[in-house]
């Protein structure tokens, strides 16, 4: 699997999911569990990569407008959410933040943790597996260094203060405050 399939598997789930997340998350998983369990662990690995890459304090700032806050797991499952948006929302908000400002709904639930465990869900019917092990697609992406959580590389960019937020991001600002 690559980037491409990647982005179709949740280009066709934005489809079929009428914007609900959890029917997004079973879409992912029913068609995942088609792919060989490889291609489902670089799944997994494309993810990954994706939630580090979005890994910025620009980012970061753009979530603290939307939401209000920021803690270590909403920043997360915001950075899931923006992938479960597709290739063109977040590539454009990785480049501009204030992109979001035309592309998402002020009532939009910004955050989609589900989309962490797609790929061990769909490995699990896919090799009848119930249990994790070290062939599940979580550890082999950690085994390759990507890691999100704990041994994540530092946040890119440079860190704001909220006072900053309103000129840094006027259109976000004009937005959701």
């Amino acid at each position: 699997m690559d980037k491409t399939e990647f982005w179709k598997i949740i280009d066709y789930s934005i489809a079929k999911s009428n914007n609900e997340k959890s029917e997004q998350e079973k879409v992912i998983i029913e068609k995942l569990a088609t792919y060989s369990p490889e291609q489902i662990i670089e799944f997994e690995v494309i993810f990954r990569q994706l939630i580090i890459d979005a890994d910025d304090f620009k980012i970061m700032g753009a979530q603290k407008i939307i939401e209000g806050y920021v803690s270590d797991d909403s920043y997360l499952y915001f950075r899931c959410w923006l992938i479960g948006k597709g290739e063109k929302i977040y590539t454009e908000t990785l480049k501009n933040p204030e992109f979001l400002s035309e592309n998402i709904n002020q009532d939009e639930e910004s955050y989609f943790e589900e989309l962490m465990y797609v790929a061990t869900n769909a490995y699990k019917i896919k090799t009848g597996k119930k249990e994790e092990d070290e062939s599940f697609p979580r550890d082999i992406a950690i085994g390759k260094g990507l890691d999100y959580d704990f041994g994540a590389p530092p946040t890119k960019g440079v860190d704001w203060k909220e006072e900053e937020l309103p000129k840094t991001y006027p259109k976000l600002w004009e937005k959701f405050n």
